[in-house]
């Protein structure tokens, strides 16, 4: 698994993200979408970060 991208931290690429703990696991059920370049909201505990879990697919 990835390693979690901090909070306020501009999204690398738009998609679903999770929340995930310092270590990597899932946290909860929920899923936020980000758009690339947008910072990433705020988590419910400190020292969690968000990891894609499906990204944006663009037609080309």
């Amino acid at each position: 698994m990835a390693k979690p991208i901090k909070p306020g931290t501009p999204a690398p690429v738009s998609g679903q993200y999770r929340p995930a703990g310092p270590r990597g696991g899932f946290v909860g059920q929920t899923e936020i979408t980000a758009i690339k370049g947008k910072p990433l909201p705020p988590t419910s505990k400190p020292g969690q970060g968000f990891v894609a879990v499906d990204l944006t697919k663009h037609k080309k």
